[in-house]
Protein backbone atom coordinates (compact mmCIF):
# COMPACT_ATOMS: atom_id res chain seq x y z
CA UNK A 1 0.00 0.00 0.00
CA UNK A 2 1.13 3.23 -0.70
CA UNK A 3 2.02 6.45 1.55
CA UNK A 4 -0.89 8.43 -0.02
CA UNK A 5 -3.27 5.42 -0.16
CA UNK A 6 -2.80 4.98 4.02
CA UNK A 7 -3.04 8.42 4.69
CA UNK A 8 -6.61 8.53 2.58
CA UNK A 9 -7.58 4.54 4.83
CA UNK A 10 -6.84 6.16 8.02
CA UNK A 11 -8.33 9.40 7.43
CA UNK A 12 -11.57 7.46 6.05
CA UNK A 13 -11.53 5.22 9.31
CA UNK A 14 -12.39 8.23 11.76
CA UNK A 15 -13.07 11.64 11.73
CA UNK A 16 -10.44 12.45 15.03
CA UNK A 17 -7.66 15.47 14.75
CA UNK A 18 -4.62 13.93 12.66
CA UNK A 19 -0.88 15.20 13.24
CA UNK A 20 0.98 16.40 10.38
CA UNK A 21 2.62 12.83 9.94
CA UNK A 22 -0.72 11.15 9.41
CA UNK A 23 -1.32 9.56 12.80
CA UNK A 24 -4.58 9.53 14.70
CA UNK A 25 -5.03 11.84 17.83
CA UNK A 26 -6.96 10.55 20.58
CA UNK A 27 -8.25 12.64 23.11
CA UNK A 28 -9.16 10.79 26.31
CA UNK A 29 -12.46 11.65 28.53
CA UNK A 30 -10.02 12.83 31.00
CA UNK A 31 -8.00 14.65 29.03
CA UNK A 32 -8.79 18.01 30.99
CA UNK A 33 -8.08 16.59 34.15
CA UNK A 34 -4.35 15.35 33.68
CA UNK A 35 -3.34 18.43 31.97
CA UNK A 36 -4.68 20.63 35.16
CA UNK A 37 -2.95 18.25 37.47
CA UNK A 38 0.45 18.35 35.20
CA UNK A 39 0.09 22.08 34.99
CA UNK A 40 -0.45 22.09 39.04
CA UNK A 41 2.79 19.82 39.34
CA UNK A 42 5.05 21.74 37.71
CA UNK A 43 3.59 25.28 38.80
CA UNK A 44 2.56 25.04 42.35
CA UNK A 45 5.29 25.04 44.70
CA UNK A 46 2.97 23.61 47.68
CA UNK A 47 2.11 20.49 45.48
CA UNK A 48 5.91 20.05 44.95
CA UNK A 49 7.17 20.84 48.49
CA UNK A 50 4.22 18.11 49.66
CA UNK A 51 5.42 15.40 47.03
CA UNK A 52 9.04 15.84 47.82
CA UNK A 53 8.56 15.35 51.66
CA UNK A 54 5.72 12.48 50.68
CA UNK A 55 7.63 10.46 47.69
CA UNK A 56 10.73 9.20 49.47
CA UNK A 57 9.15 6.99 52.47
CA UNK A 58 6.04 5.89 50.00
CA UNK A 59 9.30 4.67 47.45
CA UNK A 60 11.05 3.16 50.63
CA UNK A 61 8.18 1.11 51.37
CA UNK A 62 7.47 0.07 48.22
CA UNK A 63 10.54 -1.12 47.96
CA UNK A 64 10.71 -3.07 51.56
CA UNK A 65 7.82 -4.63 50.20
CA UNK A 66 9.19 -6.24 46.85
CA UNK A 67 12.06 -6.75 47.99
CA UNK A 68 13.94 -10.54 47.99
CA UNK A 69 11.48 -11.71 44.90
CA UNK A 70 8.12 -10.67 46.33
CA UNK A 71 7.70 -8.64 42.65
CA UNK A 72 5.33 -11.18 41.42
CA UNK A 73 2.77 -12.14 42.85
CA UNK A 74 2.36 -15.82 44.00
CA UNK A 75 -1.18 -17.10 43.86
CA UNK A 76 -3.70 -17.00 41.31
CA UNK A 77 -6.05 -16.35 43.90
CA UNK A 78 -7.55 -12.95 44.61
CA UNK A 79 -8.02 -13.71 48.18
CA UNK A 80 -4.86 -15.56 48.93
CA UNK A 81 -3.02 -12.96 47.19
CA UNK A 82 -4.56 -10.29 49.67
CA UNK A 83 -3.85 -12.39 52.62
CA UNK A 84 0.13 -12.61 51.43
CA UNK A 85 -0.06 -8.49 50.99
CA UNK A 86 -1.60 -8.33 54.52
CA UNK A 87 1.18 -10.55 55.91
CA UNK A 88 4.04 -9.29 54.22
CA UNK A 89 3.14 -5.51 55.19
CA UNK A 90 2.41 -6.80 58.94
CA UNK A 91 5.97 -8.42 59.28
CA UNK A 92 7.84 -5.40 57.65
CA UNK A 93 5.69 -3.31 60.22
CA UNK A 94 6.66 -5.52 63.06
CA UNK A 95 10.35 -5.37 61.84
CA UNK A 96 10.70 -1.69 61.43
CA UNK A 97 8.93 -1.61 64.69
CA UNK A 98 12.05 -3.94 66.30
CA UNK A 99 14.68 -1.76 64.63
CA UNK A 100 13.22 1.53 66.24
CA UNK A 101 13.46 0.06 69.96
CA UNK A 102 10.03 -2.03 70.64
CA UNK A 103 10.44 -3.54 73.13
CA UNK A 104 7.59 -6.00 75.27
CA UNK A 105 8.58 -5.41 79.04
CA UNK A 106 6.50 -7.07 81.80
Amino acid sequence: MAPSSISSAISSLSPSPTAKAGRLLTIRPHHDLQATARHQAANDSAWQADYRRWRPPVERAVAWLVQHGNRKLRYRSTIKNDTWLHTRAAALNLRRLINLGLARTN
